[in-house]
């Protein structure tokens, strides 16, 4: 289903420009910049993350302005990062934010079009060193990512190893070509890796990402070419919702991130779920099924989490699938008994599969926000 579309023509944005939706955060009310199919997202990222901490102060919108073009925040990001100017009067360090200063304004017109950022599988922070990087790092914004390798799929671990997306798919088109068959088979499981994961978010990397970010923090997501503002909440991950659709949605302002499927729920600025758009003649039946299978879900990331503070043995991964699995039929077998379950009821949305994986720059697609709450 398709998000709804702003109703007011005045508020369209052109091309250059962006709306501003307005939600009350922490007592306060804030702007929020919005994105229609093809925009600047990691500009909007990183401004939103501006708004959200109140460090904007420099920026601060008028309270009725509903329109800003990309100039404007441009200028008002340059004045963000030259704020971050140390007050030591060291001359090395001067030097070296003088230094930043000139990478990051080679590197801020890239903002507006899409930054290339190069994964590597090992870490949820760990990226490849670019310049690009710079931007992130003056403004103290973390980056992260959740498209890990498993530690205990030991063959995809030898054949990843710590590589980056750009070495990974050079190894992949080497090994191709081998005579050696050991690493033609290692090419193949780096293949299978990636094309198994081509959502570009592992259960073990959603585990690894809900333990490193810091509770209430800030920061960037960067999954299929595409950067999003997230908060953890409550132990809970969530994304900000900027599609421009839902500019007139007050109570749409986070969206859940508890699975690698595209399976989410929409929440207010107080992180409650929110019952402002519901799908006509929808089924309980299935709604059911969603649901139980989102808990399933969970149950699952939690148990890894578990798993990994207790230092299991890798080869207890086993007997936990088997569990869930079994976690699963019993559901099914439970799906003419009514469920008591928690207060609320999503749709699965489609997971978003990248065509041209991390470290390609393309535009990107627009964001499959169909999730439908009852």
């Amino acid at each position: 289903a398709e998000p709804p579309r702003a109703q007011n023509p005045s508020q369209e944005a052109k091309a250059d420009s962006y709306c501003v939706k307005w939600i009350t955060w922490k007592g306060e009310r804030t702007p929020i910049i919005t994105q229609s199919e093809n925009g600047p997202c990691p500009l909007l990222a990183i401004m939103n993350i501006l708004f959200l901490q109140w460090k904007a102060s420099r920026v601060k919108l008028p309270p009725q302005k509903e329109v800003i073009t990309a100039e404007e925040l441009m200028a008002h990001l340059g004045d963000c990062i030259l704020s971050t100017q140390p007050r030591e009067p060291s001359e090395g360090l001067q030097l070296n934010f003088q230094q930043n200063i000139n990478d990051t304004m080679t590197v801020l017109p890239k903002l507006s079009t899409g930054l290339d950022v190069n994964v590597r599988f090992t870490g949820v922070s760990d990226f490849e060193y670019t310049p690009e990087c710079i931007v992130f790092d003056l403004l103290n914004v973390p980056l992260y990512h959740g498209w890990l390798v498993d530690p205990q799929s030991p063959e995809v671990v030898q054949a990843v190893g710590k590589l980056s997306y750009n070495q990974l798919v050079e190894k992949i088109i080497t090994c191709k070509q081998a005579s050696d068959s050991s690493l033609v088979s290692e090419g193949l499981v780096a293949e299978q890796f990636l094309e198994s994961t081509a959502s570009q978010l592992t259960y073990h990397g959603l585990c690894e990402l809900t333990a490193a970010v810091r509770e209430g923090e800030l920061s960037v997501f960067f999954r299929n070419n595409h950067f999003s503002t997230m908060i953890k909440h409550k132990g809970h991950l969530y994304l900000l919702v900027t599609d421009q659709g839902f500019l007139q949605e007050e109570r749409v302002v986070w969206e859940s991130l508890h699975n690698v499927d595209g399976d989410s729920c929409f929440c207010d600025t107080n992180f409650y779920l929110s019952h402002a758009l519901v799908k006509e003649g929808a089924a309980a039946g299935p709604l059911d099924h969603q649901l139980q299978q989102r808990q399933v879900d969970q149950d699952y990331v939690i148990a890894l989490s578990l798993q990994q503070q207790q230092g299991q043995d890798p080869s207890a991964l086993s007997d936990l699938e088997l569990a869930r699995q079994l976690q699963q039929e019993e559901y099914q077998q439970q799906q003419q008994v009514p469920v008591q379950v928690t207060p609320f009821l999503c749709l699965q949305g489609r997971a978003q599969l990248a065509s041209r994986p991390a470290g390609e720059r393309r535009q990107r697609q627009k964001p499959d926000l169909d999730c439908t709450l009852l």
